[in-house]
């Protein structure tokens, strides 16, 4: 009879995820709040990542850096304010420090603020840089998402906005925080909170990656275009974010029993899916290279553009039409266009007509005189 033996794994898993005992991260002698780490490395990696989708597109590069030198500092007032307004009980309450609502290093910034913000600030760059907002945003929104999920990770060393409690062999284990450490029992260890909680930050951040993955397919599938991208990305987030609100037990006001951010991701849900539908019926495709270029166009670009535009049908390079060809100059000279079997028999004077000063000759072959020749 044979024995079954039991498999041993050499190594016992986790029965949970351990949180860090401290907010910080020491960087030699450089003590760095891992929150603000994980915001900036978010916007380093999300204005890299817009600059090659703003590239793919078309537009100049250099644009996206100086659109971000706006839409970041405003993002991030946007989203303090939005935190402090929403969540005022924290801070303005009976037995509450007001001065705590500029703590923005502890933590605590709404996403819809640092959206709405961040879009203000876009808004007056692209103005002044006469770029398409909408085009803009599009390029930008897959690495929001990943900005956005890269920063849940600074929640985590935070040890806040967790879920509730669970048997899950990935639930949380949570520290009793005060000014960025874990505080200390009798014994010297740190001290934990009763139970496991639902890692929400987690879910949250692997939630925006799988978002973000998901807008950089459908716009290279269907080319898709005049803020459609962002508008996905709304609809997306606002999705995940509103049932991982339902987990959360960390202090909010509320609304019919609902959170007021369930709320905002409700409504911000069906806008964006609206959106969507509205904009694909009415301007459908994507912007062209040339609106995207706005301020940073040089005149060769707008002069060749405009040539194209208005080229005839069956016209020569560099813009010049056939009938052109055919049309003697008005000095009184000898028409310069081709004549088969000439004496001259230069075969580079065919599609090239030329200008003549007064009693010249017309064989000058000057490059700027010639139409839509390069500089």
């Amino acid at each position: 009879m044979n024995t079954i033996l039991p498999i041993t794994l050499p190594v016992a898993l986790p029965s949970s995820i351990p949180s860090p005992e401290q907010a910080e991260i020491q960087l030699g002698p450089l003590p760095i709040r891992a929150y603000a780490l994980a915001i900036i490395i978010g916007i380093v990696v999300a204005i890299w990542l817009g600059t090659r989708r703003w590239a793919a597109r078309g537009g100049v590069p250099e644009a996206v850096v100086d659109i971000a030198i706006w839409a970041v500092p405003f993002g991030i007032v946007g989203a303090r304010i939005y935190h402090v307004v929403t969540d005022y009980q924290l801070y303005f309450s009976e037995g509450r420090d007001p001065m705590r609502a500029f703590e923005i290093w502890q933590g605590g910034l709404g996403i819809w603020g640092a959206i709405a913000g961040g879009a203000l600030g876009a808004w007056i760059a692209c103005r002044r840089r006469n770029i398409p907002l909408p085009a803009m945003a599009d390029a930008l929104a897959p690495g929001i998402l990943i900005a956005q999920g890269i920063g849940r990770w600074g929640n985590y060393f935070n040890n806040e906005l967790y879920g509730r409690q669970t048997d899950l062999p990935w639930g949380l284990e949570v520290h009793q925080m005060e000014n960025g450490r874990a505080v200390r029992g009798p014994d010297g260890e740190p001290v934990l909170l009763d139970g496991l909680y639902h890692p929400t930050f987690l879910y949250e951040s692997l939630w925006a990656f799988a978002v973000a993955g998901l807008l950089i397919w459908a716009d290279r599938r269907f080319r898709l275009g005049h803020g459609r991208v962002f508008a996905l990305y709304v609809a997306g987030y606002t999705l995940g974010r509103s049932l991982f609100e339902y987990l959360r037990i960390d202090e909010a006001n509320e609304i019919l029993g609902l959170r007021v951010n369930q709320w905002v991701s409700a409504l911000l849900f069906v806008a964006a899916v609206v959106y969507v539908i509205w904009s694909a019926r009415t301007r459908p495709g994507r912007e062209t290279p040339e609106e995207l270029r706005g301020t940073y166009a040089e005149p060769g670009d707008v002069a060749e553009t405009s040539d194209d535009a208005e080229k005839p049908e069956g016209a020569a390079p560099g813009g010049t039409s056939t009938e052109d060809e055919s049309t003697p100059t008005s000095s009184g000279d000898e028409s310069s266009t081709t004549r088969a079997g000439d004496e001259s028999g230069d075969a580079d004077d065919v599609a090239v007509p030329q200008r003549t000063e007064a009693g010249g000759e017309s064989g000058s072959s000057d490059a700027e005189d010639t139409p839509g020749s390069e500089k």
